[in-house]
């Protein structure tokens, strides 16, 4: 269990760094759209992905908690399903 806990920690870690890169380069992105209207056709794709970087970090997050509070409710052990999830947010924030 303990190396569950080890990997929900770095994920956690993982999705945390990701937001706050994914933030910094988006409010870059937000300073040099004020400067001037036409910008927008240039970077607007590159925004809509760091948005999107955001939004899936959010649902990472929510995935976590929803095991992490039902091992709680239910057991200290996952099931296999359970392991399956954290693998494939482990892939994903990796």
């Amino acid at each position: 269990m303990k190396d569950i806990d080890k990997y929900i920690e770095e994920t956690i870690n993982n999705i945390n760094e990701d937001r706050d890169v994914t933030k910094s380069l988006l409010k870059d992105i937000m300073m040099y759209l004020s400067g001037d209207e036409t910008r927008h056709e240039r970077v607007g794709q590159v925004a809509a992905k760091y948005v999107e970087t955001l939004q899936r970090s959010n649902e990472q997050l929510v995935k976590v908690v929803a095991l992490m509070q039902k091992r709680t409710s239910n057991s200290n052990e996952f099931t296999e399903e359970d392991k399956a999830e954290i693998f494939e947010l482990l892939k994903e924030s990796g």
